[in-house]
């Protein structure tokens, strides 16, 4: 029974990885993991997990910056894509890592393998998109066209993409609502809340402590929530000015658009992080109001995990160099 629990906590979290992760090549980020945090600098990642025995398991490895492998992944719009691709693999292999220290029965050597097969890398991918796109793309599409073929003044091409996008962002608001009354996801989201709040702390330039970062807020700009938000709304926006009308061709420019629309929203999200009274930042205001649900407010003990996930990363970036960007 515990062996299936861990599992569907895992599953569980693997679907909220794009709601917990705030990916950004120059920045310090993170993602909350099953019991513990994941953080990651521009040339480094560390984690944290706490094991059942109160003792924390670290690790940390290099990383590099997709914009550093090729030129052309640190074009705007492009390096959304490229980032978030990035971020989606590290993040499940930071969930493979903490669901092996969950589970308390691993030596210390297995709790250390966090390499993914290539294949299994992919699987969750697109199973992870599969699951995005029907939930949060066809689902909604074929409740607007039922919508206007009931009522044709849901016809005009920006009523049919409002009501289409207002089904998409009460799905996720529901799908998110509902997984956060789970008591165990709810403490991956008060990890969350800690990771948020020692990033703000390191970004402040105060001093790394539990007392320090426990003064900061958990809703973060830069965060996976608000980014989904982003997208959703900016979507909505896009596809009115899709000339498509017929069910499929709409479902086909919707998928065909995610790259562009997911890039287009990492810019977003970026500028307002970086020009907090700017117009754009407003447009993000959403997404920071869904934080009151995707993080909580953390226990001590899991700022301690976040600190210490942080510390790992930023030891590694020191030793390889990097510079470090603060927003």
């Amino acid at each position: 029974m515990q062996s299936l629990r861990q599992r569907l906590r895992f599953l569980a979290a693997v679907q909220l990885l794009p709601a917990l992760e705030s990916g950004e090549e120059t920045l310090v980020g993170g993602q909350a993991v099953l019991e513990g945090v994941m953080m990651r600098s521009p040339h480094a990642w560390g984690i944290c997990i706490r094991r059942p025995d109160g003792t924390l398991a670290t690790h940390s490895e290099p990383l590099e910056r997709p914009s550093e492998r090729h030129k052309w992944m640190g074009w705007p719009v492009v390096r959304g894509v490229m980032t978030l691709g990035q971020a989606m693999g590290l993040g499940f292999r930071a969930l493979r890592y903490s669901a092996n220290v969950a589970i308390g029965e691993l030596s210390a050597e297995d709790e250390k393998k966090t390499e993914v097969p290539g294949w299994a890398l992919a699987l969750n991918v697109v199973l992870s998109l599969g699951f995005f796109i029907f939930m949060y793309k066809f689902v909604p599409l074929l409740a607007a066209t039922k919508l206007k073929n009931a009522y044709p003044a849901f016809g005009n091409q920006i009523a049919f993409n409002i009501v289409d996008g207002v089904i998409r962002i009460a799905l996720f608001l529901l799908f998110i609502w509902g997984i956060s009354r789970w008591p165990d996801i709810r403490r991956v989201f008060q990890y969350h809340g800690a990771e948020h709040k020692t990033v703000f702390a390191f970004e402040s330039h105060g001093p790394l402590t539990i007392e320090n970062a426990q003064s900061y807020s958990t809703f973060h700009p830069r965060c996976g929530t608000s980014f989904l938000m982003t997208v959703m709304l900016i979507a909505m926006v896009i596809y009115m000015m899709v000339p498509a009308t017929t069910f499929w061709a709409r479902f086909a420019f919707r998928i065909a658009l995610l790259p562009v629309i997911a890039g287009l929203s990492y810019e977003l999200i970026r500028f307002a992080a970086k020009h907090g009274s700017s117009l754009f930042a407003v447009l993000t205001k959403p997404g920071l109001w869904l934080q009151r649900i995707t993080t909580q407010p953390p226990a001590d003990d899991q700022v301690e995990t976040a600190i210490a996930a942080l510390n790992e990363a930023m030891e590694l970036e020191k030793q390889r160099g990097g510079e470090l960007v603060i927003a």
